[in-house]
């Protein structure tokens, strides 16, 4: 890797009109904003459908589009749109996601697009589908989903779908990645690599499990006998009880890790590098009953380990695999993750939290390693230094030479130090490229609500001082 920089931003994030942020326009301008402020990366979280929760690491598909992110303009001018149906789209209010309209009202919205699509257009849509078997299986999942009036797929007893739905699948699906695909050309015209995001898990109501029920710990009738998360740790008391199925780790390995194969390269058709969420997971995973109450009930079970990395590192073929190493991290995983040879993460605010010999602390920082003021899990940097201890927080901001109560300067002198820091690639959330608090952060782990909201308008954006991001990338060699 070479010595840069970037700014962590899902594009639900982006501004625009249409209550949530899209391929559209505006994620062109954010590529000029970072190539104009002399960053290199630009991080995103996953692509895939959100859960109830309006997350995106509990998906009906890990393959599949997220519909929400569909440029409706882009729509409007290949006359799939009315302009009646795209000014009746705009949003309430510009400042976060408005999830519950975009529930009621996107589905349809599409499914009138597609039903305009020409006929030679609607050949090349079904083409593309047809051409990649994890697409195929979505959008006939999806189509069968909603022909059992949405029920968990172990509870479906009909067979036929509507044709109409089904193709508005395949619709969402060209439509996503054709829009993507033009961004990330942009993107790279333009020195700036895209990083995504794959959850290590899927959803038990998943195309994945559907379609793959043998690469799964399930019994006969479809169920887990296990389910994952996370011991007691910084974020919850009683742990994450994430309850996502086990894989048959296995039985994955006896066929070559071929899902994992596919997975990978899906993900490295959209992105030039890739965060693989809970690494620690491949050395051992926090195996929780079924029918436990909390993940305090579980246990760590020995993941695939080296088989695994070996199959990552030949996937990925040179390519940039980050590897989220969080957590309660064993000699065991260290020696997994030096074996990889891929990146670890640091994490800034993990630095200060009382252990002096810390990893997150910057002067243990090492090349190899991808370091964040925080994650999409984390407070926001000036949330941190509000809600830490007197100690803690004293720590933090003598540490990067600040003495004084301006917690704003505070911040940009840890950013400064991050910037100094010998990490090959550092990395800021938006939040804290513009020092905002912690009622923009974007999720609680362990909580339900608030989540997953937060977007940027673009006058805040016009108030980012990119001479100032390009001088310190200049003046740390990080361009």
């Amino acid at each position: 890797m070479k010595r840069s920089s970037g700014v962590l931003m899902h594009v639900s994030s982006l501004w625009g009109d249409y209550s949530v942020g899209s391929f559209g326009k505006e994620a062109f301008e954010f590529i000029d904003l970072l190539h104009e402020s002399g960053f290199s990366f630009w991080q995103v979280l996953p692509f895939c459908m959100t859960d109830d929760c309006n997350s995106p690491y509990k998906s009906f598909s890990a393959f599949g589009a997220n519909p929400y992110f569909i440029d409706l303009p882009t729509l409007y001018m290949k006359g799939l749109l009315t302009k009646n149906e795209l000014d009746g789209a705009r949003q309430s209010s510009p400042y976060l996601c408005e999830y519950d309209r975009l529930s009621r009202e996107r589905l349809p919205l599409l499914l009138r697009a597609s039903k305009r699509v020409g006929n030679a257009d609607r050949e090349k849509i079904i083409s593309f589908c047809n051409a990649s078997k994890a697409l195929s299986d979505v959008c006939l999942f999806l189509a069968l989903k909603e022909a059992n009036n949405y029920l968990p797929w172990q509870e479906w007893t009909i067979e036929e779908y509507d044709p109409d739905i089904y193709f508005m699948w395949q619709f969402i699906q060209y439509e996503f990645f054709t829009q993507w695909k033009n961004i990330k050309d942009y993107a790279n015209s333009k020195g700036i690599s895209l990083i995504g995001d794959i959850p290590i898990y899927v959803a038990l109501d998943s195309c994945d499990v559907w379609a793959n029920r043998d690469q799964f710990l399930l019994d006969s009738n479809g169920q887990p006998t296990a389910v994952s998360g996370c011991p007691p740790d910084y974020f919850s008391e009683d742990g994450q009880l994430w309850g996502n199925p086990l894989y048959n780790w296995k039985k994955m390995k006896n066929d070559g890790y071929s899902w994992w194969q596919s997975r990978l390269n899906h993900m490295f058709s959209m992105f030039d590098a890739v965060r693989i969420d809970h690494f620690r997971g491949l050395e051992s995973y926090w195996s929780i009953p079924a029918k436990a109450k909390t993940a305090k009930e579980g246990k760590w079970v020995k993941g695939p380990g080296r088989s695994f990395v070996d199959m990552l590192k030949k996937t990925a073929d040179g390519r940039t695999v980050i590897a989220e190493d969080l957590g309660d991290i064993t000699p065991a995983v260290t020696s997994l993750l030096k074996y990889s040879g891929f990146p670890g993460m640091r994490v800034f605010q993990f630095g200060f939290l009382g252990d002096k010999n810390s990893p997150h602390i910057p002067h243990n920082y090492i090349n190899n390693c991808v370091a964040y003021t925080g994650t999409h899990d984390n407070n926001t940097l000036l949330g941190f230094i509000w809600e830490s201890s007197e100690q803690n927080r004293k720590s933090a901001l003598t540490y990067c030479g600040y003495d004084g109560d301006d917690w704003n300067r505070g911040c940009e002198l840890i950013m400064r130090s991050m910037f100094s820091s010998c990490a090959d690639i550092v990395i800021f959330p938006i939040q804290d490229i513009f020092i905002y608090g912690a009622d923009t952060r974007m999720n609680t782990p362990g909580t339900a609500a608030n989540n997953w909201a937060y977007r940027i308008t673009r006058e805040q954006l016009s108030r980012i001082d990119k001479n100032k991001y390009r001088y310190f990338n200049e003046l740390y060699a990080r361009i």
